[in-house]
């Protein structure tokens, strides 16, 4: 036993010998061919000024800081959608998967119209479309609809209460003639990236959660009735638990997809990672530089996606066992 496991060992060490080998190889000869062509390569171009600006961002950004922050400022504006797309589409598509469970015919009926409709119809038109419905659709500053109390929503975007004065007081949006002035707002860009992300994304959660739901034999829940538990506890102690070890890993796989369609932020002007890094390479000429290192982010993303996806199945199990 012991041999067949040094065996193996060394196998995958050779593999990764030869891989690391043959990047090597790759990488040297793509030096050499920039550099007969007199093309520069480098990463030296991250500590240049960057000479762009960007039109939103939590973290402070001019145009002379260094190429190396604006790829940071656009690699926070993609987690600064992606991060409430998951939440927002992981709650809805619960929903809705639970939804077309129901033996209510007319909610089953809307539920399943919905998570047809939204899968079938390529995410770039939604975003396309939702993009039209914010900036075109909707009101003037001057006339937006007041959603809830100081809470306003315009074709210029969301404006809502935000603490100001460094979170001592509430800072109240108000509508004016032309504009809509104080709080906190969202861009219709950035609004349009997370309803379409959010929706397109909780069809796909919805069919996962009635999968998993599905997955588990039908006694365990004739079981638990027969226990004399009601059909919630029936649900939250027999039928949740046994249903998440289903649900996890496609729900991960699901998120890990959110994280990467918000790359097609570019089609309606969000300044993400890849549009930062697009505006980059026209500046700079880096082309493979550039998209290095979007691959690099994209990749270090999904590990950390997928490390916290195994975690959680482990949690997930003993949470299982001890219900």
């Amino acid at each position: 036993m012991n041999s067949r496991r040094w065996q193996g060992f060394a196998a995958q060490a050779v593999l990764a010998a030869g891989l690391l080998l043959l990047l090597w190889l790759l990488l040297d000869t793509t030096a050499a061919n920039l550099h007969e062509r007199g093309i520069r390569s480098g990463f030296g171009f991250l500590r240049e000024p960057a000479g762009f600006a960007i039109g939103e961002s939590l973290l402070p950004f001019d145009s002379a800081d260094s190429v190396l922050w604006a790829l940071v400022v656009g690699l926070i504006n993609t987690l600064r959608v992606a991060l409430p797309a998951v939440v927002v589409s992981t709650l809805l598509g619960t929903f809705i998967g639970l939804g077309r469970l129901s033996p209510n015919l007319l909610l089953r009926g809307l539920c399943k119209a919905y998570v047809e409709a939204l899968r079938n119809v390529p995410l770039l038109l939604q975003l396309l479309a939702w993009y039209f419905v914010v900036t075109d659709l909707l009101p003037a500053a001057s006339a937006a609809l007041e959603i809830m109390p100081h809470v306003f929503l315009s074709k210029s975007g969301l404006f809502m209460p935000w603490f100001g004065g460094g979170g001592a007081c509430l800072d109240l949006p108000v509508r004016g003639e032309m504009t809509i002035s104080g709080g906190a707002s969202l861009t219709p860009e950035f609004l349009a990236l997370l309803l379409g992300l959010s929706l397109y994304t909780a069809a796909y959660v919805a069919e996962t959660v009635r999968a998993g739901i599905l997955a588990v034999p039908r006694g365990q829940s004739e079981a638990a009735l027969a226990l004399g538990l009601s059909r919630v506890q029936s649900f939250r102690l027999v039928l949740l638990p046994q249903a998440l070890r289903s649900i996890i890993p496609p729900l991960t796989n699901q998120h890990l997809s959110l994280a990467k369609n918000a790359s097609l932020a570019v089609a309606i002007g969000y300044p993400d990672l890849v549009s930062v890094a697009n505006t980059t390479l026209n500046q700079t000429g880096r082309a493979a530089e550039c998209i290095a290192l979007i691959m690099v982010v994209y990749l270090v993303l999904s590990l950390l996606t997928a490390w916290f996806s195994v975690w959680l199945e482990r949690r997930t199990g003993h949470w299982a066992e001890r219900s």
